[in-house]
């Protein structure tokens, strides 16, 4: 046995691990490795001679050489034991000591926060955690004055005795500052907090400007809360108290992220301390809340919203500069907001070209029960690190009242230790802090910040605090929490505690009743605003929106391009490079739309949409594409990317036609999204609402799964306009059609989309061929108008030769929100026409073709391509073609009670002539969307297409 083999073997054979120690072996080595002399002898000459160990797989490869010490220890810990011992020769005891000091180091920074003074109420009990305590490695009261070596600490000194480590540890790790980072799998990220936190001991340095500073803003949290109390008694306001070190801490961030480049500031939050964000951090004039609260304010919105759900947007003065702030507007679903803030962060960094986002800050605030609830917290972190959706990491900052919202206790309200606990799905640190410490709230926000600037990262803040009054003023906490509201009446408020610790530290005797008298009076002229607030500051990168408000609709666009252009970008976008390799399919779609592009076919679907797409580039207009399958299409459709067949990593090979237009073309992305809908479409809306010039588009795999992302369609694509007049014009792409798939596989849920559409809030479309599709795309950005666009996309005419256009109907004309009767016969003899069928969508080649079966020339049939707004000037005019038809009928695939049918009906009825009847052809009535088997799907269609030319029966509307 060789010499370093030996002393392995040896070591191994004398070591005993419980499992906890992985984390510290790991630690121990990597510090090993940037330092041999940072570590106890015994470790040092283990670790020496594993460097000449064969590897597991008998290779001689040494690039993860702390695997086998991981893989070593790991099994010694499945075989029990609780404390390494190391035994070489004379001194076995002091190696097992100084292993011991090193194991002691790793468990306070594993899991020293859970003895952190966090509880403003001291209600909680500290948990028994032996390996917090010296005795759990044989440690005595002689050996506390025992010099060791620490030298892969940060406390100042290469050496300390025991009881200098144990209480600089305590002060570090268990202070009212908590830290987990521990988990983390990059070692750079671990020894970054160790550095911060251990040169600091957790404890911050602030002048006495800075302290001053921190009280002025505690005033100004509890000064606005007790005013709106005292002033207006029982209104709703999800009061802050109990956690007024919030507005300290956001203050201090802003202030910080100044000085470190940040330009803008976009803020998500819910409910609880909004108001007082609004006013104390915003600068919203006092005057203007009140008007809100005495029911004054201007009512110039449709429909509004309550004053707690209310955005703003502000300019303040940083030392680094200016920085714009904007607080979200958000619903009563709590975390929705976050992915929309996401959104817009994202579109702020694309147009200032900052791709690491160092110029802009993503900030959501929590409360404990919802960031622990609330599923679009997890999809919102699963997106943070992914190409199309990061934004350079954001600060979470949770106001855990320690109550959740109404009556919760955190047995109840979740499952893990911390609420907090969803952010180390991305190895998120979090940082636990008393938020009666209101200088540890803003060093805990301080190196937050500090570490998402660093390393891209989120990283969240959690404020432990309290919640003075119930979860709205109408609520009586002690009807549940009589224990915890004793322990709240009993306590005199953070900035009174803070006040009187400034006292005794000699900076103002009396000063905080000053600033108390001095916030009361601003708040009587109702004149208060944040100092300073810029009101002339004018960014480069500012929005103007004002081009698109106050428009008057139009379904009127010159949409069509010249065939001069048509010729040229269809060879842009057909032509693939040579250095890339398409799969033999590939190659056939793109050798196919090169036919299309010069005449030699009729233009299919993909082909007529990559033209709306490659013209709007060409013409300066972005788009972002994004959906789980969107870079290849769910239905293999699309391939706008075009993946090379001999590429060997996975970041090579990949070619975007339409990312090649033109010399100077606006950019287009496509994204392969992860299997969300609820953030990602929350997302894009959001990226939509910061830029009204890039043609932003979700797309569902399957259009049902927009089910997944219901909230987001209720609360911000379909009232956001009237709620708060935030102008989007986002679309979707909902693939929509009865094909035989099955319930979850047929219908996007058109009636729910009709049983939203009021006030001009949306556009609903279902365009049925591929002309409609190039036309209603370029429309959607051209016209001066931005409203949301849903469109029904079909999943056979994608493919159908009957769904495909002639080039003449991309050179001229435009959307049709109605497409007329095309059978030249029919026409001809109009006058003859007893029956007009109306439809939409696919069912609309299923009649054509019965009507040819049954040579029925006197029955004509149309196609409303645009559902909402409904045409009426255009299909007025489509029935007065047809004056002599007695009958109506509204033919559709989905059941009676979904699809269109109760919302069309009395818009046919409204243009209908007089003597006309109305009656219905579909499926009856279902609690499905569609049938799962396809014979009996085929025999429903085949019904539903007879029902369309057979004697009306049943429910019929008379004119």
């Amino acid at each position: 046995m060789s010499e370093p083999a030996s002393i392995y073997q040896a070591f191994q054979a004398n070591t005993y691990l419980f499992g906890g120690n992985a984390p510290y072996v790991e630690e121990l080595y990597e510090s090993y490795l940037t330092n041999p002399g940072s570590i106890p002898d015994s470790w040092r000459e283990y670790f020496d001679a594993l460097q000449h160990v064969p590897a597991v797989d008998g290779s001689d490869a040494r690039d993860v050489p702390h695997q086998p010490v991981i893989d070593a220890f790991a099994e010694r810990a499945k075989q029990g034991g609780t404390q390494v011992v190391v035994a070489f020769g004379a001194d076995s005891d002091l190696g097992r000591k100084r292993t011991a000091v090193q194991q002691l180091i790793a468990a306070y920074r594993n899991v020293g926060v859970a003895w952190a003074d966090l509880d403003p109420l001291k209600r909680q009990e500290r948990p028994d955690i032996p390996e917090l305590e010296p005795s759990f490695y044989g440690f005595t009261d002689a050996d506390q004055e025992t010099v060791f070596n620490v030298g892969n600490t940060f406390f100042g000194k290469e050496s300390m005795s025991l009881r200098e480590l144990l209480n600089a540890l305590r002060e570090t790790y268990c202070g009212t500052l908590g830290a987990e980072f521990m988990y983390a799998s990059d070692q750079h990220h671990k020894r970054w907090w160790q550095q911060k936190l251990e040169s600091t001991r957790s404890k911050p340095a602030y002048d006495a400007a800075k302290k001053k500073r921190i009280l002025e803003r505690l005033t100004a949290a509890e000064g606005l809360e007790r005013f709106l109390h005292t002033k207006y008694v029982g209104q709703k306001r999800f009061s802050l108290e109990g956690g007024e070190s919030f507005i300290a801490a956001i203050d201090h961030l802003i202030q910080s992220a100044g000085q470190k480049g940040v330009q803008e500031i976009v803020i998500g939050m819910a409910h609880r301390g909004r108001l007082n964000v609004l006013v104390n951090t915003l600068g919203k004039m006092p005057k203007d809340l009140f008007a809100e609260f005495e029911h004054t304010a201007p009512e110039d919105l449709p429909a509004g919203d309550v004053k707690y759900h209310q955005g703003f947007s502000s300019d303040v003065s940083t030392v680094g500069g200016p920085v714009h702030l904007s607080l979200a507007f958000n619903p009563s679903h709590l975390e929705i907001v976050n992915p929309v803030v996401e959104g817009s962060v994202r579109s702020r960094m694309d147009r200032r070209g900052d791709p690491k986002g160092k110029q802009v800050l993503p900030v959501l605030v929590h409360g404990d029960a919802a960031i622990a609830g609330q599923g679009v917290n997890q999809e919102t972190l699963a997106l943070s690190e992914t190409r199309g959706f990061t934004t350079g990491g954001t600060v979470h900052i949770v106001i855990n009242n320690q109550i959740g919202f109404t009556t919760s206790d955190p047995r109840d309200s979740r499952s893990t230790t911390y609420s907090t606990d969803i952010m180390k799905m991305i190895d998120s640190p979090v940082l636990h802090v008393n938020g009666d410490d209101p200088e540890a709230v803003c060093l805990a926000i301080e190196l937050a910040l500090e570490y998402r600037m660093e390393f891209s990262k989120d990283v969240a803040v959690d404020i432990v605090c309290y919640r003075k009054l119930g979860h709205n003023e109408q609520d009586t906490p002690m009807l549940t929490q009589p224990l915890m509201y004793k322990k709240i009446a009993q306590h005199p408020g953070t900035r009174k505690l803070y006040a009187d610790k400034l006292a005794v530290q000699g900076l103002g005797e009396g000063l905080g009743d000053e600033m108390v008298k001095a916030y009361r009076a601003a708040m009587d002229d109702g004149k208060h605003t944040v100092d300073p607030v810029l009101t002339d500051f004018k960014s480069k990168y500012a929005v103007d929106w004002s081009p698109f408000l106050g428009k008057a609709w139009t379904d009127a666009a010159d949409t069509a391009i010249p065939l001069t252009e048509w010729k040229r970008l269809a060879e842009r976008i057909t032509t693939i490079p040579d250095s890339v390799t398409p799969h033999t399919l590939v190659k056939k779609v793109y050798a196919d739309r090169a036919a299309m592009g010069r005449g030699e076919h009729p233009v299919d679907w993909g082909m007529g949409e990559h033209m709306a797409f490659a013209s709007l580039v060409a013409s300066g207009y972005p788009i972002r594409l994004s959906g789980e399958d969107s870079g290849r299409g769910t239905f293999s459709h699309r391939h706008a990317v075009v993946h090379d067949q001999k590429r060997e990593k996975w970041d090579e090979g990949s070619y975007i036609p339409l990312q090649n237009v033109a010399e100077n073309q606006a950019p287009f992305t496509v994204i392969d999204s992860i299997l969300s809908e609820e953030a990602v479409l929350a997302f894009e809306y959001g990226y939509a609402s910061n830029d009204p010039n890039t043609l932003v588009i979700w797309e569902a795999q399957f259009g049902d799964f927009a089910n997944g992302a219901q909230v987001v369609i209720d609360q911000f694509i379909a009232s956001g306009e009237v709620k708060w007049g935030r102008v989007n014009g986002m679309a979707l792409m909902l693939p929509h059609g009865y094909e035989g798939q099955g319930p979850e596989h047929s219908s996007a849920r058109l009636e729910r989309f009709m049983q939203l559409a009021a006030d001009t809030n949306m556009q609903v479309v279902q365009p049925t061929t591929a002309s409609q599709i190039f036309h209603v795309l370029r429309r959607q950005m051209i016209r001066p108008i931005r409203k949301p666009l849903i469109i029904m996309t079909p999943k056979s005419l994608l493919r159908a030769k009957d769904a495909s256009s002639p080039i003449s109907e991309f050179t001229g004309g435009g959307f049709q929100t109605v497409l007329t009767e095309r059978d030249e016969a029919v026409v001809k003899n109009a006058a003859k026409v007893k029956r007009v069928i109306a439809c939409s969508g696919k069912v609309y080649y299923d009649l054509v073709k019965k009507r040819e079966e049954k040579g029925a020339q006197d029955v004509a049939i149309i196609r409303v391509e645009q559902l909402y707004p409904f045409p009426h000037k255009a299909f007025a005019a489509e029935l007065k073609r047809f004056s002599k038809a007695t009958d109506l009928v509204w033919c559709q695939d989905e059941p009676q009670n979904q699809g269109a049918w109760f919302f069309i009906q009395h818009n046919i009825h409204e243009n209908m002539l007089a003597g006309q009847k109305l009656g219905y052809a579909g499926r009856a009535a279902s609690a499905s969307p569609a049938v799962g088997y396809a014979h009996l799907h085929a025999e429903q269609q085949k019904n539903l297409v007879e029902a369309a030319f057979a004697k009306l029966k049943g429910f019929v509307l008379t004119k």
